[in-house]
């Protein structure tokens, strides 16, 4: 069972999978990054100075206790972080989508370029030769 394990984690099938996700979560870090430090500020400017990442509907205010105490968080409904993780996706989707592309196109150039037809083998060559001599 282990030996069957191992033959199953060497595949090359498994080692890609486990590299594209390592760097799909790496890649997915970065656009998170720019979409909250420089898409959404940008976004925020162009809609009148908004803060997207603090936007919300108060849904149920906090319960504040009579000496100030905070005994209940208010409830909210912060669609402020789902625009912010609508843009997420929308700028990951699109780079797989370049990415696929890309390749895609690369194959179909290998796919187009015909194949060198295979040399005769000897015993072809050989009747070849036969042939031509007895046509002399």
């Amino acid at each position: 069972m282990m030996s069957e394990f191992k033959e199953f984690a060497m595949r090359g099938n498994v080692v890609d999978l486990a590299v594209g996700v390592v760097i799909g979560a790496a890649f997915g870090k970065i656009v998170s990054s720019l979409v909250s430090g420089i898409v959404m500020p940008l976004l925020g400017l162009v809609v009148g100075g908004v803060d997207f990442s603090d936007q919300a509907i108060v849904l149920k205010a906090a319960e504040v206790a009579a000496d100030g105490s905070e005994t209940a968080p208010a409830v909210l409904l912060q669609y402020g972080l789902f625009v912010q993780s609508a843009f997420d996706f929308i700028i990951i989707a699109f780079a797989i989508f370049m990415v696929v592309k890309g390749i895609n196109s690369m194959k179909r150039k290998e796919e187009a370029a015909p194949a060198a037809p295979p040399e005769p083998s000897d015993e072809v060559k050989l009747l070849t030769e036969i042939r031509d001599s007895l046509k002399k």
